[in-house]
């Protein structure tokens, strides 16, 4: 029912995989102890390195050649905050060009927080191939994420306009084992208004879960309004 309902709302969006996701187990990252949590501020080096890097992007033989001889000599903190500094700028083959390189480092630790700000990024920048990539990954480190990390993640991809996506990741966080709360689900929720047959499926998940709570649907009307905005968008093409 719900893949059938997914594909009636986005009938051109991919797939992450073939079959369903289940994660290793793992633990999550303690927040106290996660450098991805930290204030990620560039330094002197750090800034050269990630201009050299955009100014290199469309050759890469030198770009390769680069990051062998200089990039694999940066400090932990210049590495992490140049990653983060391509993710803010949404530059996706940069990130993942150090996302590579953070992950062959001898300090390196599978982390959620890590993995976390790639998803988003990726979900932000609907790079639905890399974002298996990255999945596949954290599955084989056994990276497990918690709840309302779950929810962020998930409301990302939703708010990208990628509903199946969104809900094959909601599907792991079905079969978690991290005790369900309701805060992500009201999040999730929130982001499922422009696709109101798979709310109602998550909003039956939600009651079953807590029986005993309240949800507040928004009128009917803003359903129809949005759908009356898609049909007006697809008229545009005849």
């Amino acid at each position: 029912m719900l893949r059938l309902a997914l594909r009636r709302a986005s009938s051109s969006t991919v797939t992450l995989s073939n079959s369903s996701f289940r994660f290793i187990s793992g633990s999550a990252s303690k927040p106290s102890l996660s450098i991805w949590r930290r204030k990620k501020e560039l330094g002197k080096e750090g800034l050269i390195i990630a201009k050299e890097l955009k100014r290199l992007q469309p050759d890469p033989v030198r770009l390769d050649r680069f990051v062998r001889s200089n990039v694999s000599r940066l400090l932990k903190s210049d590495l992490v905050a140049v990653l983060a500094e391509f993710q803010r700028q949404d530059n996706v083959f940069l990130s993942m060009k150090l996302y590579d390189i953070v992950r062959k480092e001898i300090w390196y630790r599978p982390d959620m927080f890590f993995y976390r700000d790639m998803l988003m990024m990726l979900a932000r920048n609907r790079r639905v191939d890399e974002t298996k990539r990255v999945w596949d990954d954290l599955k084989g480190e056994g990276v497990l994420f918690d709840q309302h990390t779950f929810g962020d993640i998930i409301r990302a991809f939703l708010d990208s306009g990628l509903p199946l996506e969104a809900t094959e990741i909601y599907e792991e966080m079905r079969q978690s084992p991290e005790p369900p709360l309701s805060l992500p689900f009201r999040v999730i929720m929130k982001g499922l208004i422009p696709y109101p047959e798979l709310r109602e499926k998550i909003k039956d998940d939600f009651l079953e879960i807590f029986p005993d709570m309240i949800i507040y649907d928004p009128p009917e009307d803003l359903f129809e309004d949005r759908e009356k905005h898609k049909d007006g968008a697809n008229n545009d093409f005849y």
